[in-house]
């Protein structure tokens, strides 16, 4: 049951259109070098405009454009400070937790209670139940239920105790029963709920290589747009006529590619957003970006794959024994039987209408051991036993009975269907098999034909033999698996996968993780794990599922995909406008250009008007997009790109003709220009 943080989107929106305005400082627009340059553009029109330096007559007109010109600035802050919203709004309630936090610190044989901002890497504390746990550490004493709603959302208590995986606990979740001694193990501002602000706030987010990229793309076309509208003066000049500055500006920005300019950073901080909402913490914009060019997923079999215990899916008889009688005995023998087998075993005979039988004698249960590897009851002269093969053979041996060929057979049928074989016996007689399965996860086998089509490779990395794996393997549908895997399987795995160019992401929780944590693309470390496995990963899942790293590919991709989209929407946009204005704002001029103006916009004014109002709206249009994303669809990078231009290319085509018409229609009705 998760607990969702509520968050007032309408402070949200009154916080981003505060920020849009504060935004536009030139140390923060000048990180985005498209809107730098219609910042400069709209205050040199500023200037020129109150240096009087254009006509009188056309004193409103020119006002209208400079109140668009940075209506444009604006919206492309918004969008910004938008995405950024929901990420302080998260922020502001984790700092909530953290400043309440105070600590019993352990000097020698006393406790001094202490804020906890005061502790240092090392200090040990005491943290009892009722009592949040002041920072992040290692429980070096003491077994506790702990309560990490604060963090994950998931209410379900979890047990933490010293020594092995479950050791690692965060800052600001609580302690519910019993008592644990913790060694700090974060320093001064490094802790994770300092991380988690840190991080949904933006104030560390850097470009990815990708955004830099982009930049220097966006910049080039910018270049090549302003060489257009420079030449454009000169080429009139020849004929005896002019364009206003303001006006020559203003086609400037309507040009250049705003668009995506103003919704790049959005996209970026909405795409780390999103993983977090699915309770994923990423270390940087790079790590989600990675995700979505990922080429090879490791799964660990148990987990990620299949459910990790092993469940009874069949009954088998023999000798002549019948169904009932052999649900009867399953059920017997298993009810006092507390393990996730002996309960799934009396779980499934009873759908099948197994009747328990009523023995009156005293009941002596036999639990199991890894000695006999049987486990049963004795009641009176009837002793029932379930276990291994090998044991029940010698079980009913003790008794004059054999364990026959027909009993061996279904037992070696089983183990070639990677499931384990359990006898069932009553004294000398066998009465049938229980089949063991490792359930595979429902929709797994889905899942992985989707990322298929999107030419990812699944490779399952499991402990067991590779009889039991290769049926696995099969049943969940991966396109490949490694048997008998052990830590250095995996590094040595990743690094081969990484040499052939593939990118190659991977799960973990363990010490023994952490190297190949470190070395894949993309490491997705479990909350529950331990902290170096937490320390060498790039991503953290809160809710410590290992399935959710399927899930991050898909944001990754989403986040490209988005990014693409608007890319491809953005420079088709540009490119139609120049055609669709240019034509109208030279008729005067050059007449014979009246057969490009397709549009017959009513005149030059509200051409230029009106595409600088489109080009400012059409930011605001595409902010939802940007937060949400495009639809994402499971397919490959070749069939994606012919969507994206299909959809997003062919409406920036479109778009501008549409819109334009439109507002030069209103423009010219109400008499703007």
């Amino acid at each position: 049951m998760k607990k969702a943080i509520e968050i007032n989107n309408n402070e949200i929106i009154k916080d981003a259109i505060k920020e849009s305005f504060i935004r536009l400082n030139p140390k923060h627009q000048i990180k985005n070098p498209v809107i730098f340059a219609v910042t400069l553009s709209s205050a040199f029109c500023t200037v020129l405009f109150f240096t009087g330096s254009f006509d009188p007559a056309d004193f409103w007109f020119n006002l209208q454009l400079l109140f668009w010109l940075w209506f444009t600035v604006l919206f492309a802050n918004f969008a910004e400070a938008l995405a950024e919203g929901r990420g302080k709004a998260q922020a502001s309630s984790l700092r909530q937790t953290q400043s309440n936090l105070k600590a019993n610190r352990l000097v020698g044989d006393k406790t001094e209670l202490v804020d906890a901002s005061l502790l240092l890497k090392g200090d040990i504390v005491v943290v009892k139940a009722g009592e949040l746990i002041p920072s992040d550490g290692e429980v070096i004493e003491g077994v506790a239920s702990v309560n990490e709603s604060a963090i994950t959302g998931e209410s379900a208590p979890v047990i933490r105790e010293s020594g092995g995986d479950r050791s690692s606990v965060t800052g600001g979740t609580t302690v519910l029963s019993d008592w644990i001694k913790v060694r700090v193990t974060a320093a001064k501002g490094e802790s994770f709920l300092d991380q988690m602000i840190s991080l949904v706030e933006g104030a560390k987010r850097q470009k990815t290589p990708n955004e830099i990229a982009l930049s220097l793309i966006l910049i080039g076309f910018s270049l090549i747009f302003l060489l257009a509208v420079a030449t454009l003066q000169p080429l009139v000049g020849y004929f005896e006529s002019s364009f206003s500055l303001l006006v020559l500006v203003a086609l400037f920005v309507c040009l250049i590619p705003t668009t995506i300019g103003g919704l790049l950073s959005a996209i970026g901080i909405a795409g780390m957003d999103r993983l977090l909402r699915k309770n994923v913490i990423a270390t940087s914009g790079k790590a989600v970006e990675t995700a979505g060019d990922i080429s090879v997923l490791l799964l660990d079999k148990t987990g990620t794959i299949t459910f990790g215990n092993r469940m009874a899916s069949d009954f088998f008889t023999v000798n002549g024994v019948s169904k009932s009688e052999l649900l009867s005995y399953a059920i017997y023998s298993s009810k006092a039987d507390e393990t996730p087998e002996g309960r799934s075993i009396v779980a499934l005979a009873e759908s099948m209408d197994g009747a328990p039988l009523s023995l009156n004698a005293e009941e002596t249960w036999i639990p199991f051991s890894a000695d006999t590897r049987l486990s049963g009851v004795n009641v009176g002269d009837v002793h029932i036993r379930k276990g291994a093969m090998d044991s029940v053979a010698k079980f009913v041996e003790n008794y004059g009975g054999i364990l026959d060929e027909e009993c061996r057979g279904i037992c070696e049928k089983i183990a070639k269907e990677g499931a384990t074989p359990l006898v069932i016996a009553l004294n000398a007689k066998v009465l049938g098999v229980v089949m063991l399965k490792d359930i595979v996860k429902p929709g797994i086998k889905a899942k992985f034909t989707e990322l298929r089509e999107m030419g990812i490779k699944t490779v399952m990395i499991t402990g067991d033999n590779p009889l039991t794996a290769a049926a696995i393997a099969a049943e969940a549908g991966v396109d490949d698996f490694v048997a008998e895997a052990t830590p250095e399987t995996k590094i040595r795995l990743i690094q081969k996968y990484q040499q052939e160019g593939y990118l190659v992401a991977m799960t973990g929780d363990g010490t023994n993780d952490a190297p190949a944590l470190a070395q894949a693309d993309v490491g997705l470390a479990m909350n529950s794990g331990t902290q170096s496995a937490k320390e060498a990963a790039n991503m953290i899942d809160l809710d410590s599922s290992p399935t959710k790293l399927i899930e991050i590919v898909e944001v990754g991709k989403q986040l490209l995909s988005t990014r693409g989209a608007l890319t491809t929407f953005s420079i088709a946009n540009d490119v139609a406008k120049y055609f669709a204005v240019i034509p109208a704002l030279a008729v005067l001029i050059f007449p014979s250009l009246a057969v490009l103006n397709i549009m017959d916009l009513a005149s030059p004014k509200s051409a230029i008007l009106s595409a600088v109002i489109f080009n400012a709206l059409i930011i605001v249009a595409l902010i939802p997009v940007a937060l949400r994303g495009a639809a994402f669809k499971a397919q490959s990078e070749e069939a994606a790109l012919r969507r994206n231009l299909m959809i997003y290319g062919l409406g920036g085509i479109i778009s501008p003709f549409i819109g334009i018409k439109l507002i030069d229609m209103v423009i010219s009705a109400i008499g703007l220009a």
